[in-house]
């Protein structure tokens, strides 16, 4: 009797070890379950067990790439980019492994990659990742390939990214077509390419052909996926970035919380996608100075990056930016100091470093100091931000025009004209080449050449200059935007000083209905 039930466990006891120990197959199905389940660590831990079980594969086994692949999918989701990218870097050299140089199925590990080291500000390094995926999937998948379609609006991403908005336009309406002829009119990956293609037009100013594009995408989502799908999210948040550029504040708001309700419910709380809202709300409100509401979104914003990315981020460094700014327009000045420089600690990493980050900080800080009259603290700071710019981005980038208009202002408020001349005007060839002879950045330059004339009492050179920038403000913001309302107060004054009284009064009349207007469109709380 003993006998048999020795002989009984002896049967038995094989099979229990081998439940204990799964093949790479039923890893794999347990982690995607646990992962539809909403059991992401479970389902990270049993992905991690399906790449460890590849281990003896053959090293041209794809199973490797798919447990690597599936992780970084599973990271990605999460928000989690760097991780992500790890896990990619890792299944594109397995890919490169088991496929030749030149096969179509390395298309979507290379997008994979360079999408991951994009959000985390490496276009750079992505940018020959999408070159290559593009080149393959032209030559053996077809021109008219949805996989072509992708390649290229990645690479158009990486090319917004880095302000070659002339290169980066046609690949952006390409992929729309593609997707269009293969996928249907409706199809959600076509209200993708109308939402980058409006966020293209929206960096360059041309507001007016952003909106419909917006709107179209946000139609053709809430059809095919319903109001509340995750990806409605982009579109409705965009539409809130474009109408916020534009001071249309009252129209921003419940779009930019609508994205927020969205993200939270599908992605939660704790997703850098909702960082992200949180942020753009609190410019919002910065922009409305609703400062009390603004801080604690910025400050909730800080703390789910420092959690996701650490606290030695530079997506961390952007939001202590924007603090800064915060406390600029508060006329916290100390405070505003501290947080900029927190900013450039973490980006200035290793001193010195060229990187246009470091350039945004550099021009804050000297802000700071320039507002308070210490201009040989605020030169250096400038200075080195535009040779960094101009090193880094080219020397007609818009960003290499901000550094110059900084620099030109910091002259003037020093009454140091005959050097800020020739800046202003070096900024605004820079911005008409760079961002086209409509943005709103040349009227304000415009705006600026003009005070320098006004200071020397040149009223004759600064009175033609109005009448553009005027129009462009007009056109580009609308007509109750209260930049406009300034451009036309800054234009009375210079009118008045050549002695051309009635057509000053007609300008701040109209200064004045535009801010009556733009009260009662945007009331404050």
């Amino acid at each position: 009797m003993s006998f048999a039930v020795a002989l009984v466990i002896l049967l038995v006891a094989p099979a229990w070890v081998m439940a204990q120990t799964p093949d790479w197959e039923s890893l794999m199905s347990a982690a995607q379950r646990a992962e539809e389940g909403g059991r992401l660590g479970d389902a990270e831990q049993l992905y991690a067990a399906a790449i460890a079980k590849t281990q003896g594969f053959d090293e041209k086994d794809r199973r490797i790439e798919q447990s690597l692949t599936a992780l970084g999918d599973l990271h990605g989701a999460r928000g989690r980019y760097a991780d992500a990218a790890r896990f990619y870097d890792r299944a594109l050299t397995a890919l490169e492994k088991a496929l030749p140089a030149g096969d179509p199925g390395l298309v979507p590990g290379l997008n994979r990659l360079g999408t991951m080291w994009r959000l985390q500000g490496r276009a750079p390094d992505a940018e020959p990742l999408h070159r290559r995926a593009l080149a393959i999937a032209e030559k053996t998948l077809g021109a008219d390939d949805p996989a072509v379609a992708a390649s290229m609006a990645n690479l158009a991403e990486i090319y917004m990214a880095r302000a070659r908005f002339a290169e980066a336009e046609p690949l952006f309406r390409g992929a729309r077509s593609i997707y269009e002829k293969a996928l249907g009119a409706g199809h959600p990956e076509v209200a993708k390419s109308l939402a980058s293609l409006g966020t293209l037009y929206k960096e360059q100013g041309r507001f007016r052909e952003a909106e419909p594009l917006y709107l179209q995408s946000i139609g053709i989502v809430e059809g095919a996926l319903g109001a509340s799908d995750a990806q409605m999210a982009l579109p409705v948040a965009s539409l809130a970035a474009l109408y916020a550029a534009q001071g249309r504040y009252r129209e921003a708001e419940p779009l930019f919380t609508r994205a927020l309700a969205i993200q939270e419910k599908t992605r939660g709380p704790q997703h850098p996608a909702v960082s992200t809202t949180l942020n753009e709300l609190g410019e919002l409100y910065r922009a409305q100075a609703r400062w009390a509401e603004a801080e604690p979104l910025y400050r909730r914003s800080l703390a789910i990056r420092e959690r996701v990315f650490g606290p030695d981020s530079s997506s961390v460094a952007v939001v202590f930016a924007n603090l800064g700014l915060l406390d600029f327009d508060r006329g916290r000045y100390a405070d505003a100091e501290s947080a900029f420089k927190r900013a450039l600690a973490i980006d200035d990493r290793p001193p010195g470093r060229e990187h246009p980050d470091v350039a945004t900080d550099l021009s804050n800080l000297g802000d700071v100091y320039r507002v308070q009259r210490r201009y040989a603290e605020a030169e250096p700071l400038y200075r080195r931000a535009l040779g960094i710019r101009e090193r880094t981005l080219g020397p007609d980038h818009a960003k290499v025009a901000t550094s110059l208009n900084n620099l030109a202002v910091l002259y003037q408020y020093q009454g140091r004209f005959a050097e800020a001349e020739p800046l202003f005007r070096r900024t605004l060839g820079v911005l008409e080449r760079s961002l086209g002879p409509d943005h709103p950045n040349v009227a304000f330059t415009l705006n600026n050449l003009a005070e320098v004339y006004k200071a020397q009492g040149r009223y004759a050179a600064a009175v033609p200059l109005y009448p553009r920038a005027i129009a462009i403000a007009e056109k580009r913001l609308g007509p109750d935007h209260p930049t406009l309302a300034a451009l036309l107060d800054n234009y009375a004054v210079v009118l008045r000083g050549a002695k051309r009284d009635a057509e000053a009064l007609e300008v701040e009349e109209r200064a004045r209905d535009i801010r009556i207007r733009h009260a009662q469109q945007n009331p404050r709380r």
